[in-house]
């Protein structure tokens, strides 16, 4: 998608082309707390239809993430499931025994 922009990227199009705009207004500033409260002061002054299609995406959002805190939470709760090991558990175990296989072969030669 060159050149073009998604729907999902247009606030965060909006917001860096204000950067941009307030940069060149204010170009002695390089407070990042001024261009902050810029912008908040900018999202203020804009209407609610104005505002609408960004609380409507960040209420999209929050429900998405809602339903995944609600999985991970029961998972949580479920506790680890026997059958499922992490690579990186599987991996320390088979060090360790690595390990003492080697260990073992190295005392013996040593007292004879």
């Amino acid at each position: 998608m060159k050149g073009g922009r998604s729907k999902s990227d247009t606030k965060t199009a909006k917001l860096s082309e204000f950067r941009e705009l307030y940069k060149k207004e204010h170009p002695k500033n390089k407070s990042v707390a001024a261009v902050g409260k810029a912008g908040g002061d900018k999202w203020k002054s804009l209407s609610e239809a104005e505002k609408a299609p960004f609380v409507a995406k960040a209420d999209k959002r929050k429900v998405e993430y809602e339903k995944k805190m609600k999985a991970y939470n029961k998972e949580q709760a479920e506790g680890p499931k026997e059958e499922e090991e992490s690579e990186k558990s599987m991996s320390e175990v088979n060090d360790d025994d690595e390990d003492d296989e080697e260990g073992s072969g190295e005392d013996d030669e040593d007292d004879e």
